[in-house]
């Protein structure tokens, strides 16, 4: 009595924190189980096995009226079908049926009918902790879809189980778990296929939210592995552990953590009916919107009644590729409930529907019965494709079958007839042939018990949609094939609708940074993530043409990079030219000149006997003209495309006839001091002034010019150079010097010959007579360093072709001065 008023005082206590507490505090979001412990819910999954009896039988399932959960119903129907499609086939189990008369759980409602089957084969049916236990015989049992039932089953018994539901690396200790074999192949795929899809959609910027066990750990390190691989970043990781009070202390730091998060692409991957489902109702109720990428557990349509963008709405999940069995809808819209007595309840506030809303005006459990097959499914709007659990019990059913099929086969052989034919005593024969099939269903599919480990399963890739008034629409939008090359293992629909919040029918985003566009490049930020970066234009003639490119890449020396630094444009070649309008100028000028010397050299040739032309040393003042033509026409290898030869000549002919004309500058300049300043001179010196010492300066000064050109020449010289800085968009071919230092050497002996000259000019500037040209020489030497001296700095601060102008009008004007002011003010007197 005690008891019982404690159980009921318990019951009116939960259905009151039921109908007060707060949709957001985690209590209501969690299942309340009436029949759980630590290890699973024995009496929520499910449990069969299958008995191979000789003969057609009409009552294959001798089952006693019991209510089973609505969302294992598929389970029944699956074990009806597969166990009806086996007795059918002529060529498998031959003049045998396959029964399977129980459900764990249920076995103290059966025992009776069990035991008057059994009773004449010898064999004992007990039922221990809720476990139909058998003695004097061996037969394989189904489990699942939940791990942790399947590991408390298994502990009790040593007879043979196949596991149905998802693939877990636990039930594979053989050690532990000698007689059990999973239908699942395992998900080693599965990261590298997640990953592919988020670099289709260029999603980089991920969340991830597991379950703190060794599955989520290895999942974990799965991804980081692949992900780093392909530079894909984690936002975040959320561990949610399995203990309810301790998820329950950190519930409010996974909310805060993925509410504010950037990334839009959450993974999900853990089981369902756990924490990890407890959270993710919390975000639904939250208004969380991600794009959820999942597995093939978590493939729910929700069935409520308004209609909302939530939780589900845009859900992608992986699913191992099943074959499509087109009798099933067939077998349900024709099976006959009088053959298969079960009978179906739905609570409304378990966990049929992936829905955690709970009614104001509902505050009491209701039940709903239903005989009739299609009325449960169009209540539930139940998937007449097989979920992926329900395809893997199908494929256990055939794998017993082909066992049995093979034993008895043995048993024939062998004349055993003392065992009645479909009793197996021997477990370890039986689990050994189990685990050894290897058949095609009648879907085409080849399956192999032996290497569910390692076989490389495809993938289908789901959405889910919600409508309203309860429709939920599952599409697969593509498939992921791992065993074909990379380049052909995703295939994904273009044609795909997103619900993010937004109304654009693009694909959603998640990234940390927005995408770098061509014409930039990635700079990462400090201490943060590799996918978190800014982006900067590339520098001068670097382009990029793709996104998020690391590093620019410089365009060729012909090419230059255009304005938006996108990719390089063919420079024109450019160089001081006749055709342009300067260099066309510089080359008349040149010509000019040159023809103007000419005239006053055959001026002073022909009137040579002139008291002017002999007092100013006739022969210096030939040499002196002849030199100048010279200088005027070697301004022309300035001009025009350049070639080693004409880069050579440009240098040598300027610094030899530059000196010589400088030189002789030099010499009339000692001639005049000579001449007017020796007023009692000796023998000796009026013989050297007679005998033209003065002019042995010309070829002195020369040879020292020629040895430095020849030292230049020989050392570094000069050499056909393109110029792609000077000008945007332009390649100016240049001569280069070759060696700075011997090019400054050649300016600088020039303008030592030519400051000597000034000074011996200027010292002579006083002297009478009136064909003195002291003072003439002393104004050329004057203009030649001016004009020199001027040249250097803007030589230096000038590139590409101006700076071959400034050379060049240096050179026109400086022999232009020497010309100008020596011999014009002759030409007057002469002529006049």
């Amino acid at each position: 009595m005690k008891e019982l008023c404690v159980f009921i005082l318990c019951f009116l206590l939960l259905k009151f924190s039921l109908i007060l507490c707060h949709l957001t505090e985690p209590i209501c979001f969690w299942r309340i189980k009436s029949n759980e412990d630590n290890d699973g819910d024995l009496r929520s999954d499910c449990g069969f096995f299958l008995a191979a009896v000789e003969g057609p039988i009409d009552q294959i399932y001798n089952i006693s009226d019991f209510r089973i959960p609505a969302r294992r119903y598929e389970f029944f129907l699956v074990l009806f079908f597969a166990t009806d499609e086996i007795n059918k086939n002529p060529y498998l189990l031959p003049n045998m049926s396959l029964i399977s008369p129980i459900t764990s759980g249920q076995c103290e409602k059966t025992l009776g009918d069990l035991d008057k089957i059994y009773s004449e084969k010898n064999i004992t049916v007990e039922f221990t902790d809720n476990i139909c236990v058998f003695y004097g015989a061996c037969y394989i049992s189904f489990i699942g879809p939940s791990w942790k039932t399947s590991v408390k089953l298994s502990i009790h018994t040593g007879t043979p189980r196949v596991f149905f539901g998802p693939f877990n690396p636990k039930l594979s200790d053989h050690d532990q778990f000698p007689y059990v074999h999973q239908v699942a192949t395992k998900d080693t795929h599965l990261s590298h296929g997640m990953v592919s899809l988020m670099l289709h959609f260029r999603w980089t910027w991920i969340g991830l939210v597991i379950s703190d066990d060794d599955q989520g750990i290895q999942f974990l390190s799965d991804m980081r592995e692949e992900m780093q691989r392909d530079g894909i970043c984690l936002a975040f990781v959320n561990m949610i552990p399995g203990n309810m009070q301790l998820y329950m202390t950190r519930a409010k730091i996974y909310d805060k953590q993925i509410m504010e998060s950037t990334a839009k692409v959450v993974i999900i991957y853990g089981e369902m009916n756990s924490t990890l489902e407890v959270g993710f109702r919390r975000w639904i109720h939250l208004g969380v919107r991600k794009i959820w990428i999942t597995t093939s557990q978590w493939d729910v349509v929700t069935n409520k009644k308004d209609f909302s963008f939530n939780f589900f709405h845009g859900t992608v999940t992986f699913a191992h590729h099943i074959g499509e069995l087109v009798k099933f809808r067939n077998f349900l819209q024709t099976m006959n409930n009088e053959k298969y007595p079960v009978n179906i309840s739905e609570t409304r506030l378990g966990w049929n529907s992936f829905n955690c809303s709970i009614s104001k005006n509902s505050n009491k459990k209701d039940h709903f019965t239903f005989n009739n097959t299609l009325e449960w499914t169009a209540r539930n709007n139940f998937d007449m494709v097989l979920s992926e659990e329900g395809y893997n019990l199908y494929n256990a059913v055939y794998a017993v079958a082909h066992t049995y099929h093979e034993l008895i086969l043995q048993q024939v052989e062998s004349q055993q007839m003392a065992v009645p034919k479909g009793i197996f005593t021997d477990c370890q024969q039986v689990a050994s042939l189990l685990k050894t099939r290897v058949f095609t269903n009648p879907v085409g599919e080849l399956v192999n018990m032996k290497h569910r480990e390692n076989q490389c399963a495809d993938y289908d890739i789901f959405i889910i949609w919600n409508f309203p008034k309860g429709l939920g629409l599952k599409v697969k939008i593509g498939s992921y094939l791992p065993c074909f090359h990379q380049s052909q293992q995703l295939h994904i629909s273009e044609d795909l609708e997103w619900a993010t919040g937004g109304t654009s029918p693009q694909v959603p985003s998640s990234m940390c940074s927005v995408t770098c566009t061509a014409g930039f490049r990635k700079i990462h930020q400090k201490q943060t993530a590799d996918c978190c970066f800014d982006c900067v234009q590339c520098p001068e003639n670097e382009v990029s043409n793709e996104t998020d490119m690391e590093q620019c890449v410089r365009c060729p020396d012909d090419k230059y990079a255009n304005v938006e630094k996108t990719h390089c444009l063919q420079r024109v070649v450019s160089f001081l030219a006749y055709e342009d309008p300067l260099g066309m100028a510089l080359g008349c000028m040149a010509l000019s000149f040159s023809a103007l010397t000419v005239l006053i050299l055959v001026t002073f040739v022909k009137y040579k006997d002139t008291p002017i032309v002999k007092a100013n040393n006739r022969i210096l003042s030939y040499i002196l003209l002849i030199s100048l033509v010279f200088c005027f026409l070697c301004s022309l290898l300035f001009i025009g495309h350049p070639n080693q030869a004409t880069c050579i000549l440009q240098q040598i002919t300027f610094g030899v006839f530059f000196t010589v004309a400088i030189s002789t500058v030099l010499a009339k300049t000692i001639t005049v001091v000579l001449a007017f300043k020796l007023t009692t001179p000796g023998r000796r010196m009026r013989g050297m002034l007679a005998s033209g010492a003065p002019n042995l300066a010309i070829p002195i000064c020369t040879l020292i010019q020629l040895v430095l050109s020849g030292i230049w020449l020989v050392k570094s010289p000069p050499f056909i150079d393109r110029d792609t800085q000077s000008e945007h968009g332009k390649t100016i071919i240049i001569c280069n010097k070759g060696s700075v230092i011997a090019f400054h050497f050649v300016l600088g002996y020039l303008g030592s010959l030519a400051l000597g000259s000034f000074t011996v000019a200027f010292l002579a500037r006083n002297l009478p007579d009136r064909f003195n040209e002291a003072k003439f020489l002393t104004f050329s030497m004057l203009v030649f360093c001016s004009v020199w001296i001027t040249f250097l700095p803007v030589y230096h601060s000038t590139r590409g072709t101006v700076m071959v102008v400034v050379e060049v009008f240096s050179i026109l004007a400086s022999s232009a001065g020497l010309l100008g002011c020596i011999f014009l003010p002759k030409c007057c007197v002469i002529l006049d």
